[in-house]
Protein backbone atom coordinates (compact mmCIF):
# COMPACT_ATOMS: atom_id res chain seq x y z
CA UNK A 1 0.00 0.00 0.00
CA UNK A 2 1.27 3.67 -1.06
CA UNK A 3 1.15 6.53 2.23
CA UNK A 4 -2.38 7.21 0.41
CA UNK A 5 -3.86 3.57 1.19
CA UNK A 6 -4.22 2.67 -2.50
CA UNK A 7 -2.84 -0.53 -3.45
CA UNK A 8 -0.13 -0.63 -5.42
CA UNK A 9 -0.32 -0.18 -9.32
CA UNK A 10 3.22 -2.82 -9.53
CA UNK A 11 2.78 -6.52 -9.93
CA UNK A 12 4.95 -8.49 -8.26
CA UNK A 13 6.36 -11.14 -10.38
CA UNK A 14 6.80 -13.65 -7.36
CA UNK A 15 3.08 -13.37 -7.52
CA UNK A 16 2.75 -14.74 -10.64
CA UNK A 17 2.36 -18.03 -11.88
CA UNK A 18 4.80 -19.70 -13.85
CA UNK A 19 4.37 -21.51 -17.16
CA UNK A 20 4.10 -24.75 -15.48
CA UNK A 21 0.93 -24.04 -13.08
CA UNK A 22 -1.01 -23.04 -15.89
CA UNK A 23 -1.13 -26.50 -17.01
CA UNK A 24 -4.48 -28.60 -16.07
CA UNK A 25 -3.42 -31.96 -17.94
CA UNK A 26 -2.36 -34.97 -15.98
CA UNK A 27 1.61 -35.34 -16.38
CA UNK A 28 3.06 -38.45 -16.41
CA UNK A 29 5.34 -39.11 -13.09
CA UNK A 30 8.66 -37.93 -12.52
CA UNK A 31 10.13 -41.01 -12.03
CA UNK A 32 8.61 -42.76 -15.13
CA UNK A 33 11.06 -43.97 -17.83
CA UNK A 34 10.38 -41.38 -21.14
CA UNK A 35 11.55 -43.84 -23.29
CA UNK A 36 8.69 -46.07 -22.39
CA UNK A 37 6.17 -43.43 -23.41
CA UNK A 38 8.07 -41.71 -26.49
CA UNK A 39 9.72 -42.38 -29.58
CA UNK A 40 11.01 -39.44 -30.78
CA UNK A 41 11.83 -36.69 -28.32
CA UNK A 42 11.53 -33.19 -29.23
CA UNK A 43 13.99 -30.27 -29.89
CA UNK A 44 12.85 -28.51 -27.26
CA UNK A 45 12.58 -31.49 -24.69
CA UNK A 46 10.11 -30.89 -21.30
CA UNK A 47 12.53 -29.81 -18.65
CA UNK A 48 10.57 -28.96 -15.28
CA UNK A 49 13.14 -26.14 -14.02
CA UNK A 50 13.21 -24.26 -17.28
CA UNK A 51 9.44 -23.99 -17.18
CA UNK A 52 9.62 -23.16 -13.51
CA UNK A 53 11.43 -19.55 -14.60
CA UNK A 54 8.93 -18.54 -17.32
CA UNK A 55 5.86 -16.46 -16.77
CA UNK A 56 3.08 -15.36 -19.32
CA UNK A 57 1.18 -12.38 -17.99
CA UNK A 58 -1.40 -10.38 -19.71
CA UNK A 59 -0.12 -6.75 -18.91
CA UNK A 60 1.88 -3.27 -19.06
CA UNK A 61 5.58 -4.59 -18.86
CA UNK A 62 6.46 -0.82 -17.01
CA UNK A 63 4.31 -2.29 -13.98
CA UNK A 64 6.34 -5.40 -13.39
CA UNK A 65 8.42 -5.67 -10.24
CA UNK A 66 11.69 -7.23 -11.37
CA UNK A 67 15.44 -6.45 -11.92
CA UNK A 68 14.62 -5.03 -15.79
CA UNK A 69 12.11 -4.25 -18.10
CA UNK A 70 12.27 -4.13 -21.54
CA UNK A 71 11.65 -1.35 -23.76
CA UNK A 72 11.40 -1.75 -27.78
CA UNK A 73 11.91 1.29 -29.31
CA UNK A 74 13.61 3.22 -32.71
CA UNK A 75 17.13 4.26 -33.45
CA UNK A 76 16.95 7.51 -31.52
CA UNK A 77 14.91 5.51 -28.97
CA UNK A 78 12.80 8.09 -29.25
CA UNK A 79 9.69 6.16 -30.40
CA UNK A 80 5.91 6.41 -29.34
CA UNK A 81 4.58 3.12 -29.13
CA UNK A 82 2.17 1.78 -26.24
CA UNK A 83 5.17 0.13 -25.04
CA UNK A 84 7.73 2.50 -24.44
CA UNK A 85 4.89 5.65 -23.87
CA UNK A 86 3.73 3.86 -20.96
CA UNK A 87 7.67 3.18 -19.58
CA UNK A 88 8.12 6.83 -20.15
CA UNK A 89 5.34 7.27 -18.18
CA UNK A 90 5.89 5.76 -15.47
CA UNK A 91 9.80 6.11 -15.03
CA UNK A 92 9.33 9.85 -14.99
CA UNK A 93 11.36 12.32 -17.11
CA UNK A 94 15.08 11.43 -16.14
CA UNK A 95 15.22 8.54 -18.40
CA UNK A 96 14.94 11.14 -21.06
CA UNK A 97 17.56 12.55 -19.95
CA UNK A 98 19.94 9.83 -19.55
CA UNK A 99 18.60 8.65 -23.16
CA UNK A 100 19.92 11.28 -24.52
CA UNK A 101 23.36 10.34 -23.26
CA UNK A 102 22.92 6.92 -25.38
CA UNK A 103 22.78 8.39 -28.33
CA UNK A 104 20.53 5.83 -30.23
CA UNK A 105 20.58 2.44 -30.18
CA UNK A 106 21.35 0.19 -33.45
CA UNK A 107 19.28 -2.24 -34.62
CA UNK A 108 19.37 -5.64 -33.26
CA UNK A 109 21.61 -4.17 -30.46
CA UNK A 110 20.32 -3.33 -26.42
CA UNK A 111 21.56 -0.92 -24.30
CA UNK A 112 21.26 -0.28 -20.47
CA UNK A 113 19.28 2.65 -18.50
CA UNK A 114 18.13 2.89 -14.84
CA UNK A 115 14.31 2.14 -14.04
CA UNK A 116 14.18 5.80 -12.07
CA UNK A 117 10.31 5.32 -11.08
CA UNK A 118 9.85 2.23 -12.05
CA UNK A 119 9.76 -0.83 -9.82
CA UNK A 120 12.01 -2.16 -12.12
CA UNK A 121 15.91 -1.33 -10.93
CA UNK A 122 16.62 -1.13 -14.72
CA UNK A 123 14.93 -0.86 -18.52
CA UNK A 124 17.37 -2.49 -21.51
CA UNK A 125 16.38 -0.56 -25.02
CA UNK A 126 16.57 -2.49 -28.19
CA UNK A 127 15.61 -1.71 -31.47
CA UNK A 128 13.60 -3.93 -33.02
CA UNK A 129 13.44 -4.51 -37.16
CA UNK A 130 11.28 -3.32 -40.33
CA UNK A 131 9.83 -6.19 -41.74
CA UNK A 132 9.50 -6.57 -45.27
CA UNK A 133 8.98 -10.08 -46.76
CA UNK A 134 12.10 -9.38 -49.51
CA UNK A 135 13.90 -8.73 -46.69
CA UNK A 136 12.73 -11.35 -44.52
CA UNK A 137 16.12 -13.22 -43.52
CA UNK A 138 17.89 -10.35 -42.24
CA UNK A 139 14.80 -9.56 -39.84
CA UNK A 140 15.17 -12.48 -38.47
CA UNK A 141 18.60 -12.60 -37.71
CA UNK A 142 18.41 -8.96 -36.20
CA UNK A 143 15.29 -10.19 -34.04
CA UNK A 144 16.96 -12.85 -33.02
CA UNK A 145 19.95 -10.21 -32.03
CA UNK A 146 17.26 -8.29 -29.83
CA UNK A 147 16.11 -11.24 -28.08
CA UNK A 148 19.85 -12.33 -27.49
CA UNK A 149 21.62 -9.00 -26.82
CA UNK A 150 19.35 -8.71 -23.82
CA UNK A 151 19.67 -11.78 -22.56
CA UNK A 152 23.24 -11.26 -22.54
CA UNK A 153 22.94 -8.23 -20.89
CA UNK A 154 21.04 -9.44 -18.08
CA UNK A 155 23.62 -11.94 -17.68
CA UNK A 156 26.54 -9.75 -17.66
CA UNK A 157 25.33 -7.20 -14.85
CA UNK A 158 23.86 -10.53 -12.92
CA UNK A 159 20.07 -9.50 -12.81
CA UNK A 160 17.75 -12.02 -10.62
CA UNK A 161 14.79 -11.49 -13.73
CA UNK A 162 13.76 -9.92 -17.09
CA UNK A 163 10.22 -8.83 -18.52
CA UNK A 164 10.07 -8.64 -22.08
CA UNK A 165 7.56 -6.58 -24.23
CA UNK A 166 6.98 -8.05 -27.73
CA UNK A 167 10.08 -6.10 -28.83
CA UNK A 168 8.26 -6.42 -32.82
CA UNK A 169 6.25 -3.79 -32.81
CA UNK A 170 2.82 -3.26 -35.13
CA UNK A 171 4.51 -0.01 -36.40
CA UNK A 172 7.11 -1.71 -37.62
CA UNK A 173 5.28 -4.47 -39.88
CA UNK A 174 6.54 -7.63 -38.32
CA UNK A 175 4.58 -10.42 -38.77
CA UNK A 176 2.76 -11.93 -34.83
CA UNK A 177 3.73 -15.65 -35.01
CA UNK A 178 6.76 -15.72 -36.59
CA UNK A 179 8.13 -12.97 -34.55
CA UNK A 180 7.17 -15.17 -31.47
CA UNK A 181 9.11 -18.43 -32.87
CA UNK A 182 11.86 -16.33 -32.45
CA UNK A 183 11.12 -15.01 -29.32
CA UNK A 184 10.59 -18.18 -27.01
CA UNK A 185 13.11 -20.04 -29.10
CA UNK A 186 16.20 -17.58 -28.19
CA UNK A 187 15.12 -17.41 -24.68
CA UNK A 188 14.65 -21.45 -24.57
CA UNK A 189 17.98 -21.91 -25.57
CA UNK A 190 19.47 -19.15 -23.43
CA UNK A 191 18.03 -20.69 -20.39
CA UNK A 192 19.43 -24.27 -21.65
CA UNK A 193 22.99 -23.06 -21.62
CA UNK A 194 22.78 -20.15 -18.78
CA UNK A 195 19.57 -20.86 -17.17
CA UNK A 196 21.50 -20.42 -13.49
CA UNK A 197 21.89 -17.13 -14.07
CA UNK A 198 18.06 -16.58 -14.22
CA UNK A 199 15.29 -17.03 -11.89
CA UNK A 200 12.56 -15.62 -13.72
CA UNK A 201 11.78 -14.52 -17.28
CA UNK A 202 8.20 -12.80 -17.76
CA UNK A 203 6.74 -12.25 -21.40
CA UNK A 204 4.10 -9.39 -20.69
CA UNK A 205 1.63 -9.41 -23.37
CA UNK A 206 -1.73 -7.74 -24.65
CA UNK A 207 -4.83 -8.84 -25.11
CA UNK A 208 -4.06 -9.04 -29.03
CA UNK A 209 -0.83 -11.49 -27.92
CA UNK A 210 -1.81 -13.29 -25.17
CA UNK A 211 -3.51 -16.25 -27.95
CA UNK A 212 -0.22 -16.08 -30.16
CA UNK A 213 1.56 -17.01 -27.51
CA UNK A 214 -0.73 -19.58 -25.70
CA UNK A 215 -0.44 -21.29 -28.71
CA UNK A 216 3.22 -21.26 -29.14
CA UNK A 217 5.10 -21.45 -25.67
CA UNK A 218 4.27 -25.08 -25.67
CA UNK A 219 6.49 -25.82 -28.97
CA UNK A 220 9.51 -24.67 -26.61
CA UNK A 221 8.36 -25.05 -23.28
CA UNK A 222 6.16 -28.17 -23.05
CA UNK A 223 5.13 -28.97 -19.63
CA UNK A 224 5.00 -32.59 -19.60
CA UNK A 225 6.20 -35.03 -21.88
CA UNK A 226 2.79 -35.64 -23.43
CA UNK A 227 2.63 -32.17 -24.58
CA UNK A 228 5.91 -32.09 -25.79
CA UNK A 229 4.88 -35.24 -28.61
CA UNK A 230 1.83 -33.28 -28.99
CA UNK A 231 3.78 -30.18 -30.15
CA UNK A 232 6.41 -31.86 -31.98
CA UNK A 233 4.90 -32.11 -35.57
CA UNK A 234 4.18 -28.10 -35.27
CA UNK A 235 7.34 -27.11 -34.65
CA UNK A 236 8.31 -25.07 -38.04
CA UNK A 237 11.46 -26.19 -40.35
CA UNK A 238 13.74 -23.81 -39.25
CA UNK A 239 14.36 -24.01 -35.44
CA UNK A 240 17.40 -22.19 -35.18
CA UNK A 241 20.98 -23.52 -34.28
CA UNK A 242 22.09 -24.26 -30.88
CA UNK A 243 21.55 -20.73 -29.38
CA UNK A 244 18.61 -20.12 -31.34
CA UNK A 245 19.91 -18.19 -34.10
CA UNK A 246 18.00 -19.11 -37.58
CA UNK A 247 19.58 -20.86 -39.89
CA UNK A 248 20.22 -18.41 -42.84
CA UNK A 249 19.99 -20.55 -46.52
CA UNK A 250 21.25 -17.81 -48.50
CA UNK A 251 24.79 -18.78 -46.74
CA UNK A 252 24.37 -21.74 -48.02
CA UNK A 253 24.69 -21.46 -51.76
CA UNK A 254 28.01 -22.51 -53.05
CA UNK A 255 29.94 -19.99 -55.55
CA UNK A 256 31.77 -21.26 -58.40
CA UNK A 257 35.50 -21.10 -58.89
CA UNK A 258 35.21 -19.99 -62.57
CA UNK A 259 31.48 -18.01 -62.86
CA UNK A 260 30.40 -18.23 -66.35
CA UNK A 261 32.16 -21.37 -67.38
CA UNK A 262 29.96 -24.56 -67.20
CA UNK A 263 31.00 -27.66 -65.82
CA UNK A 264 30.72 -30.77 -67.82
CA UNK A 265 28.10 -33.38 -67.63
CA UNK A 266 30.51 -35.75 -65.47
CA UNK A 267 30.66 -32.58 -63.01
CA UNK A 268 27.72 -32.82 -62.52
CA UNK A 269 26.96 -36.65 -61.67
CA UNK A 270 29.86 -35.99 -59.35
CA UNK A 271 28.40 -33.40 -57.68
CA UNK A 272 24.92 -35.34 -57.10
CA UNK A 273 26.90 -38.50 -55.54
CA UNK A 274 29.60 -36.22 -53.17
CA UNK A 275 26.68 -33.86 -51.73
CA UNK A 276 26.70 -36.06 -48.73
CA UNK A 277 30.11 -35.16 -48.04
CA UNK A 278 29.15 -31.34 -47.32
CA UNK A 279 27.89 -30.25 -43.75
CA UNK A 280 24.95 -28.33 -42.97
CA UNK A 281 27.22 -25.95 -40.58
CA UNK A 282 29.05 -23.05 -40.71
CA UNK A 283 32.33 -24.55 -41.44
CA UNK A 284 31.02 -26.30 -44.47
CA UNK A 285 29.45 -23.80 -45.64
CA UNK A 286 33.04 -21.42 -45.77
CA UNK A 287 34.62 -24.40 -47.53
CA UNK A 288 33.46 -23.01 -51.00
CA UNK A 289 33.48 -25.87 -53.69
CA UNK A 290 33.81 -29.04 -51.55
CA UNK A 291 33.20 -31.64 -53.81
CA UNK A 292 35.24 -30.53 -56.74
CA UNK A 293 38.28 -29.84 -54.46
CA UNK A 294 37.72 -33.37 -53.06
CA UNK A 295 37.55 -34.85 -56.47
CA UNK A 296 40.66 -33.15 -57.98
CA UNK A 297 42.49 -34.19 -54.57
CA UNK A 298 41.34 -37.95 -55.17
CA UNK A 299 42.39 -37.92 -59.16
CA UNK A 300 45.71 -36.18 -57.80
CA UNK A 301 45.09 -32.93 -60.06
CA UNK A 302 45.72 -30.58 -57.45
CA UNK A 303 49.44 -30.04 -56.71
CA UNK A 304 50.94 -29.57 -53.33
CA UNK A 305 51.60 -25.70 -53.38
CA UNK A 306 47.92 -25.59 -54.47
CA UNK A 307 46.47 -27.54 -51.64
CA UNK A 308 48.75 -25.14 -49.51
CA UNK A 309 46.68 -22.19 -51.14
CA UNK A 310 43.71 -23.73 -50.91
CA UNK A 311 43.88 -24.57 -46.81
CA UNK A 312 45.59 -21.20 -46.22
CA UNK A 313 42.55 -19.01 -47.87
CA UNK A 314 39.99 -21.35 -46.01
CA UNK A 315 41.48 -20.28 -42.93
CA UNK A 316 41.53 -17.00 -43.03
CA UNK A 317 37.78 -17.43 -43.80
CA UNK A 318 37.92 -19.06 -40.85
CA UNK A 319 39.87 -16.46 -38.98
CA UNK A 320 37.63 -13.56 -40.30
CA UNK A 321 34.31 -15.15 -39.02
CA UNK A 322 36.24 -15.81 -35.92
CA UNK A 323 36.65 -11.89 -35.66
CA UNK A 324 33.36 -10.97 -36.41
CA UNK A 325 31.51 -13.66 -34.38
CA UNK A 326 29.95 -12.66 -30.47
CA UNK A 327 32.05 -15.13 -28.90
CA UNK A 328 31.59 -13.90 -24.96
CA UNK A 329 29.87 -16.94 -24.10
CA UNK A 330 32.58 -19.06 -24.68
CA UNK A 331 35.32 -16.89 -23.59
CA UNK A 332 33.10 -17.08 -20.09
CA UNK A 333 33.91 -20.11 -19.60
CA UNK A 334 37.58 -19.82 -19.42
CA UNK A 335 38.40 -22.76 -20.57
CA UNK A 336 41.35 -21.50 -22.71
CA UNK A 337 43.60 -18.56 -21.78
CA UNK A 338 47.02 -16.84 -22.04
CA UNK A 339 49.57 -17.35 -18.56
CA UNK A 340 53.22 -16.81 -18.63
CA UNK A 341 55.89 -18.57 -20.27
CA UNK A 342 58.23 -21.64 -19.70
CA UNK A 343 61.71 -22.50 -18.81
CA UNK A 344 62.50 -21.63 -22.54
CA UNK A 345 60.93 -18.80 -22.76
CA UNK A 346 58.02 -20.44 -24.62
CA UNK A 347 54.37 -19.18 -24.50
CA UNK A 348 52.34 -21.04 -22.00
CA UNK A 349 48.48 -21.77 -23.04
CA UNK A 350 46.27 -23.19 -20.80
CA UNK A 351 43.21 -25.33 -21.65
CA UNK A 352 41.16 -26.64 -18.95
CA UNK A 353 38.96 -29.84 -19.73
CA UNK A 354 36.59 -29.30 -16.97
CA UNK A 355 35.40 -25.74 -17.88
CA UNK A 356 34.47 -27.04 -21.25
CA UNK A 357 30.53 -27.97 -21.17
CA UNK A 358 30.52 -30.08 -24.68
CA UNK A 359 26.99 -31.37 -24.33
CA UNK A 360 25.95 -27.88 -23.94
CA UNK A 361 27.89 -25.13 -26.23
CA UNK A 362 28.04 -25.06 -29.37
CA UNK A 363 31.27 -26.35 -30.60
CA UNK A 364 31.52 -24.41 -34.04
CA UNK A 365 31.59 -21.42 -31.84
CA UNK A 366 34.43 -23.36 -29.56
CA UNK A 367 36.01 -23.65 -32.48
CA UNK A 368 35.99 -20.09 -33.92
CA UNK A 369 37.04 -18.73 -30.51
CA UNK A 370 40.25 -21.37 -30.23
CA UNK A 371 41.05 -19.50 -33.71
CA UNK A 372 40.73 -15.75 -32.42
CA UNK A 373 42.82 -16.32 -29.26
CA UNK A 374 45.34 -18.52 -30.76
CA UNK A 375 46.00 -16.88 -34.49
CA UNK A 376 48.36 -14.50 -33.05
CA UNK A 377 49.95 -16.62 -30.07
CA UNK A 378 50.92 -19.42 -33.35
CA UNK A 379 53.41 -17.07 -34.96
CA UNK A 380 55.98 -18.01 -32.43
CA UNK A 381 56.84 -20.98 -30.54
CA UNK A 382 54.31 -21.78 -27.69
CA UNK A 383 53.21 -25.17 -25.26
CA UNK A 384 49.75 -26.23 -24.20
CA UNK A 385 49.35 -27.19 -21.48
CA UNK A 386 45.62 -29.82 -21.06
CA UNK A 387 44.46 -29.81 -17.17
CA UNK A 388 42.47 -33.25 -17.87
CA UNK A 389 41.48 -32.69 -13.87
CA UNK A 390 38.09 -34.27 -12.72
CA UNK A 391 36.61 -33.89 -16.41
CA UNK A 392 33.92 -36.61 -17.12
CA UNK A 393 31.73 -37.48 -20.19
CA UNK A 394 30.26 -34.21 -20.07
CA UNK A 395 33.60 -32.84 -20.68
CA UNK A 396 35.10 -35.04 -23.33
CA UNK A 397 35.86 -33.66 -26.64
CA UNK A 398 35.00 -35.50 -29.72
CA UNK A 399 37.66 -37.03 -31.86
CA UNK A 400 35.81 -35.90 -34.51
CA UNK A 401 35.87 -32.12 -33.48
CA UNK A 402 39.54 -32.56 -32.56
CA UNK A 403 40.44 -33.58 -36.42
CA UNK A 404 38.20 -30.73 -37.50
CA UNK A 405 40.55 -28.37 -35.28
CA UNK A 406 43.67 -29.77 -36.41
CA UNK A 407 42.63 -29.95 -40.17
CA UNK A 408 41.05 -26.13 -39.79
CA UNK A 409 44.23 -24.29 -38.20
CA UNK A 410 46.99 -22.88 -40.26
CA UNK A 411 50.44 -24.50 -40.39
CA UNK A 412 51.77 -22.41 -38.03
CA UNK A 413 49.53 -23.89 -35.16
CA UNK A 414 51.49 -27.53 -35.85
CA UNK A 415 54.91 -26.20 -36.55
CA UNK A 416 55.11 -23.88 -32.84
CA UNK A 417 53.95 -26.10 -31.39
CA UNK A 418 56.40 -27.67 -29.04
CA UNK A 419 54.78 -29.43 -26.30
CA UNK A 420 52.02 -30.19 -24.56
CA UNK A 421 51.21 -31.46 -21.38
CA UNK A 422 48.42 -33.46 -20.76
CA UNK A 423 48.38 -32.77 -16.90
CA UNK A 424 46.28 -35.55 -14.75
CA UNK A 425 45.81 -38.01 -17.16
CA UNK A 426 43.16 -41.24 -16.94
CA UNK A 427 44.35 -44.67 -18.65
CA UNK A 428 41.29 -44.38 -20.67
CA UNK A 429 42.32 -41.00 -22.02
CA UNK A 430 45.72 -41.52 -22.40
CA UNK A 431 44.40 -44.85 -24.93
CA UNK A 432 41.94 -42.06 -26.78
CA UNK A 433 44.93 -39.91 -27.13
CA UNK A 434 47.17 -42.98 -28.53
CA UNK A 435 44.68 -43.83 -30.82
CA UNK A 436 44.08 -40.71 -32.16
CA UNK A 437 47.60 -39.62 -32.52
CA UNK A 438 48.63 -42.77 -33.35
CA UNK A 439 45.61 -42.55 -36.56
CA UNK A 440 44.03 -40.08 -37.01
CA UNK A 441 46.52 -36.88 -36.87
CA UNK A 442 50.44 -37.30 -37.82
CA UNK A 443 53.11 -34.96 -35.90
CA UNK A 444 51.47 -35.03 -32.83
CA UNK A 445 52.11 -37.68 -30.75
CA UNK A 446 55.69 -37.31 -30.21
CA UNK A 447 54.78 -33.87 -28.10
CA UNK A 448 52.35 -34.90 -26.13
CA UNK A 449 54.21 -35.26 -22.48
CA UNK A 450 52.01 -37.15 -19.62
CA UNK A 451 52.25 -35.04 -16.72
CA UNK A 452 50.58 -37.25 -13.28
CA UNK A 453 51.52 -34.19 -10.88
CA UNK A 454 51.93 -30.77 -10.45
CA UNK A 455 55.54 -30.75 -9.35
CA UNK A 456 56.57 -32.59 -12.61
CA UNK A 457 54.71 -29.89 -14.64
CA UNK A 458 56.80 -27.51 -12.96
CA UNK A 459 60.03 -28.63 -13.57
CA UNK A 460 59.02 -27.48 -17.21
CA UNK A 461 57.20 -24.32 -16.18
CA UNK A 462 57.43 -22.56 -12.90
CA UNK A 463 55.08 -22.16 -10.93
CA UNK A 464 54.28 -18.58 -10.70
CA UNK A 465 54.15 -18.73 -14.85
CA UNK A 466 50.83 -20.76 -14.85
CA UNK A 467 47.28 -19.79 -13.45
CA UNK A 468 46.32 -22.84 -12.05
CA UNK A 469 42.42 -23.48 -11.40
CA UNK A 470 41.86 -23.85 -7.69
CA UNK A 471 39.90 -27.25 -8.28
CA UNK A 472 43.51 -28.54 -10.39
CA UNK A 473 45.30 -27.37 -6.55
CA UNK A 474 43.08 -29.34 -4.49
CA UNK A 475 43.36 -32.63 -6.60
CA UNK A 476 46.76 -32.62 -7.27
CA UNK A 477 47.32 -31.53 -3.39
CA UNK A 478 45.07 -34.68 -2.49
CA UNK A 479 46.31 -37.35 -4.74
CA UNK A 480 50.04 -36.53 -4.93
CA UNK A 481 50.64 -34.20 -1.30
CA UNK A 482 51.47 -30.50 -1.44
CA UNK A 483 53.99 -28.76 -3.58
CA UNK A 484 57.07 -26.81 -2.73
CA UNK A 485 57.90 -23.12 -3.52
CA UNK A 486 60.88 -24.60 -5.86
CA UNK A 487 62.48 -27.12 -8.29
CA UNK A 488 65.60 -27.87 -10.28
CA UNK A 489 64.94 -26.55 -13.57
CA UNK A 490 64.67 -28.46 -16.41
CA UNK A 491 64.14 -27.68 -20.13
CA UNK A 492 61.36 -30.62 -21.21
CA UNK A 493 60.12 -33.38 -18.93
Amino acid sequence: MDPLGAPSQFVDIDGLPCWTDTYEDKQLDSHQNPDEKVDVRSPFPYRKDINAKIVLWKGDVALLNCTAIVNTSNESLTDKNPVSESIFMHAGPDLRDELQKLKGCRTGEAKLTKGFNLAARFIIHTVGPKYKSRYRTAAESSLYSCYRNVLQLAKEQAMCSIGFCVINSLKRCYPLEDATHIALRTVRRFLEIHGETLEKVVFAVSDLEEATYQKLLPLYFPRSLEEEIRSLPYLPADIGNAEGEPVVPERQIRISEKPGVPDDASDEEGLEADLSFIGSHAFARMEGDVDKQRRLILQGQLSEAALQKQHQRNYNRWLCQARAEDLSDIASLKALYQTGVDNCGRTVMVVVGRNIPVTLIDMEKALLYFIHVMDHIAVKEYVLVYFHTLTNDYNQLDSNFLKKLYDVVDTKYKRNLKALYFVHPTFRSKVSAWFFTTFTVSGLKDKIHYVESLQQLFTAIPPEEIDLPPFVLEYDARENGPYYSSYPPSPDL
